[in-house]
């Protein structure tokens, strides 16, 4: 059975991005400050490191009932248990990946152009991360930020084909831009360095989830 997917608070673990603290505290600190889903990006070349991590996160969050999906790593995905994968432009095939990992997973895939956005196919995709929205420092998306006016261009011409598909915003999210990016359309945010980065993990969790069940409830009687 396919978990429930709920995009609004989607937490990017990047264990090189958590100041030296341990990824299933920073993992346990952002759930119970709101997040609704985790996902682990751990760019180390040995598979054998990762699939221990991605182990023990999801048995951190079995009792929370908070999706696990691995970053790019299908292996990873398939070896560990987890509940899918996001694939970015350099990934492995989203349809191959279904097959592999069968109907019960999810599956996410990264969006930057119009050209990607009108190739999803919902029978393989379960959600889409549209960005870069904002400039990052966590990562090199390689290509310039969509600011919120061009996030809304991509997800109205997603829309218009595929009317109901999951969207969340993707880099340079913080608490004080989130609500732009839900006026933009998405049904959430993946955030990496404004909840790994904070001093205080559960804290900003809070705050950001805050935000952004305020901008979806403005959104809702708009």
């Amino acid at each position: 059975m396919k978990p429930v997917l709920d995009l609004r608070l989607y937490a990017v673990l990047d264990p090189a991005l958590t100041a030296g603290r341990d990824p299933v505290a920073c993992a346990r600190a952002a759930v119970a400050g709101g997040a609704t889903l985790l996902q682990l990006r751990d760019k180390r070349y040995a598979a054998g490191p990762v699939i221990a991590l991605a182990r023990a996160l999801r048995e951190a969050l079995a009792p929370t009932r908070v999706p696990l999906v691995i970053d790019d790593r299908v292996d990873v995905a398939l070896a560990a248990g987890a509940a899918g994968v996001h694939l970015g432009r350099e990934d492995m095939e989203p349809a191959d990946a279904r097959r592999l990992l069968g109907a019960g997973a999810l599956v996410g895939v990264t969006v930057h152009h119009a050209a990607e956005a009108d190739a999803i196919d919902p029978a393989v995709a379960d959600y889409a991360g549209i960005g870069p929205a904002f400039p990052t420092a966590s990562k090199d998306p390689g290509d310039p930020p969509l600011g919120p006016e061009g996030l809304a261009r991509l997800i109205r011409r997603l829309r218009q084909r595929l009317p109901a598909f999951p969207v969340c915003a993707i880099a340079g999210i913080t608490a004080d831009n989130a609500a732009s990016v839900i006026e933009a359309g998405a049904e959430g945010v993946a955030v990496i360095s404004a909840l790994f980065a904070a001093d205080d993990i559960e804290a900003a969790a809070r705050r950001l989830r805050a935000v952004v069940d305020e901008a979806l409830a403005r959104r809702k009687t708009a």
